[in-house]
């Protein structure tokens, strides 16, 4: 099964969305296989972030990123990064798609209350900047049968 990064930004912390959008991964079938709350560092923004720097946008997102709490998670699935990225809509909250995380809670680009991995190369990179191995766990759900053919 593939992994994914997802991450619920400062944003959607402090609106308190994070049991509805956690709820929503479940109840699509994918499964949580990491997950936890934690204050990003700057350093920890930059490592994130870092295909970005030099450009405008990356002081105010560094920022904006450390200004709160974010909730963590490795979600595990049949194509998750995809999955996850189809429902969380498009980046700018304005053109996603009725129904999906960011249509349904966003008003904003720079504050579109949730991130997900890009591909499975990215999930990768992002996961290891976020969590060790260890916190990862592996297990089988009972319900699997009922998910997966």
């Amino acid at each position: 099964m593939e992994r994914t990064y997802v991450m619920v930004k400062p944003d959607g912390v402090q609106r308190n969305l994070v049991g509805e959008i956690i709820s929503r991964f479940e109840k699509k079938g994918l499964k949580i296989a990491a997950l936890k709350m934690l204050q990003i560092t700057r350093e920890l923004a930059e490592r994130h972030y870092g295909e970005h720097k030099g450009k405008p946008f990356f002081e105010p997102l560094v920022e904006y990123i450390t200004s709160g709490p974010v909730v963590a998670m490795v979600l595990e699935g049949k194509d998750a990064v995809s999955t996850a990225r189809d429902m969380m809509g498009a980046t700018n909250p304005l053109k996603a798609a009725p129904g999906t995380i960011r249509g349904t809670f966003g008003m904003d680009i720079g504050r579109n209350v949730i991130h997900g991995s890009d591909a499975v190369e990215s999930a990768g990179r992002e996961i290891n900047i976020f969590f060790a191995p260890e916190e990862i766990i592996e297990y089988k759900r009972a319900t699997d049968s009922w998910i997966y053919e």
